[in-house]
């Protein structure tokens, strides 16, 4: 047997559908408990959290910790997570959905493609009449208010109040442009805080700096600001700029490395002379660091220097400054802030980061971007999680981060009517203009048939899960675009005014990353393995 050899296993056709689709079933029905106002919470194991044990409704969360022995269903998991992660990625929410969506799809393709239908075009038919369903959630969607951005807080939160005021407050101060994270609390309480300003995670290099003594703060106001990531090893590096502004009496405030004999000297210059200094490290690490602080020199109006272009310090000039109406130096963050409207230059940057953004598929850096445009556009909020034990508190983290993240996606593209009406309502008044196609196949028909039918079953399943008949909810009375049923409360009426609405963007990349993994595994007729040994 040759170095690196890896026994495989094989299974085709029916049999491997049925293992494929029996990995699909177990993972839905895990997560699909989930959805609604009524849904249910997972209790699980996890080395990776304080305890052993996570306890969610956050339906990527639960699909996050599946995995199962035999190797076909595996695989089949390991897909129904990737249309939940994408989903997760580009909307924030949906996640369950989007599990609830695909495996409704694999169920119907199941169920009704027979030997005589050419699969290849049925998926082709299907990805057109996406398209069509995405242009009528739009056709139908309509702009958020400040209202109705607080009913979308509180629904992705699982209906709390609480936590739809406090996200709803954060984005209506840090206004569109701006963004709210999610940190967890050192205390029980859960509370938002609004920075107007760029928020850098560094704080003063000596408490010699402090002019607030009561806050261990530094506060200066009328600030020049320079930005390096050069160390400064020696005062006269920066003496062109350090005459003017002693002179004049005015305040600088030093982003960059500075050696401790440089640290030590301005340090003293306040305490003893009345100077106005303070010295901040550059945040972060990388490439990261480097493109922070090319975003704070562009908010600030200063030159960058930087050792990655070969910028001599020392040729530094007064007009090289940045100002800042204020800063505020703590003892582990800053906060920059400048009063003066957004410049030309910083929104062609804002606009070229989300381009960027729209490219990128790494929550991580996706987050990374979102920091820096909201740094930019300066205005950051952070909602700070609490809980009475960790196990609440990463329960309730779960379902803040996923309401920020419907908040945002609404702000983008508007909202539709929640509850799964949006898509019920399409499924169940079938318009011939969805296809773009003819009409009258038997490729077109069943593929029709295939997503009418599944597009249904998010409302079907909220029901399920708040203890009621789907058909006996559904026969007479969702008969109008706005017109449905509260799971939470139980009562009809127009879900708009009784604030049961979903973001677009969320609605329709749930649908798309659905039907990309079921299309997937409705067109697989070879599964290849790596064969798994049994232990005796």
């Amino acid at each position: 047997m040759s170095k690196g050899y890896i026994p495989k296993n094989l299974d085709f056709d029916s049999e491997a559908r049925t293992k494929l689709i029996s990995g699909i079933s177990k993972i839905s029905r895990a997560v699909k408990s989930t959805l609604g106002p009524r849904g249910k919470t997972v209790l699980i194991e996890s080395v990776e959290h304080m305890g052993g044990i996570t306890i969610t409704k956050d339906g990527v969360t639960v699909a996050h910790s599946v995995y199962l022995d035999d190797a076909v269903e595996n695989l089949a998991i390991q897909m129904m997570k990737d249309a939940a992660l994408r989903t997760a990625n580009t909307a924030g929410d949906g996640t369950t959905t989007a599990i609830v969506l695909t495996e409704a799809l694999i169920n119907e393709g199941h169920r009704l493609l027979k030997p005589e239908h050419n699969v290849t075009e049925v998926i082709k038919y299907i990805n057109n009449f996406t398209k069509g369903i995405c242009t009528i959630l739009k056709k139908n969607s309509k702009k958020i208010t400040k209202s109705r951005l607080l009913d979308v807080a509180t629904i992705s939160a699982n209906g709390d109040a609480e936590i739809g005021i406090t996200i709803a407050q954060a984005y209506n101060k840090v206004g569109t442009s701006g963004i709210v994270t999610v940190e967890k609390s050192m205390s029980s309480e859960t509370y938002a805080e609004v920075t107007n300003g760029i928020r850098v995670d560094r704080g003063y290099t000596s408490n010699l700096f402090i002019n607030n003594q009561k806050k261990d703060e530094c506060i200066l106001e009328n600030v020049k600001v320079l930005v390096c990531d050069t160390e400064i090893s020696n005062i006269l590096q920066i003496e062109n700029i350090l005459k003017p502004i002693i002179q004049n009496q005015e305040r600088l405030l030093i982003i960059g490395n500075c050696h401790s004999n440089v640290i030590n000297t301005l340090a003293a210059n306040v305490v003893r002379n009345g100077l106005k200094f303070c010295n901040i490290t550059p945040p972060n690490f990388g490439y990261k660091q480097h493109e922070l602080m090319q975003d704070i020199a562009i908010s600030v109006g200063a030159t960058y220097f930087s050792e990655k272009t070969g910028d001599d310090l020392s040729l530094i000039k007064p007009s090289d400054l940045g100002f800042a109406d204020k800063i505020i130096v703590g003892k582990t963050s800053s906060v920059i802030i400048k009063h003066a409207a957004v410049t030309e230059q910083i929104n062609t940057r804002i606009e070229e980061l989300k381009e960027y953004q729209k490219n990128s598929t790494d929550k991580t850096e996706i987050d990374f971007v979102n920091l820096r445009i909201a740094s930019l556009a300066g205005a950051i909020g952070c909602i700070y999680v609490g809980g009475n034990s960790d196990v609440e508190q990463k329960e309730k983290f779960d379902r803040v981060d996923d309401s920020v993240c419907a908040v945002k996606s609404a702000l983008e593209e508007g909202i539709v009517v929640g509850g799964g009406l949006a898509l019920w309502n399409i499924g169940n008044n079938w318009n011939e203009n969805t296809d773009p196609l003819d009409n009258t196949s038997r490729d077109s028909i069943v593929a029709k048939e295939i997503i009418s039918n599944s597009i249904m079953k998010p409302l079907e399943q909220i029901l399920i899960n708040a203890g009621k008949n789907p058909d006996d909810i559904t026969k007479d009375n969702l008969v109008l675009d706005d017109y449905g049923y509260d799971a939470k409360n139980e009562c009809y009426g127009d879900m708009f005014k009784m604030g049961i609405i979903d973001p677009l963007k969320v609605t329709k990349e749930a649908l798309l990353n659905a039907v990309s993994v079921a299309t997937t595994i409705l067109s697989t007729n070879a599964i290849v393995t790596h064969a798994r040994i049994k232990q005796d």
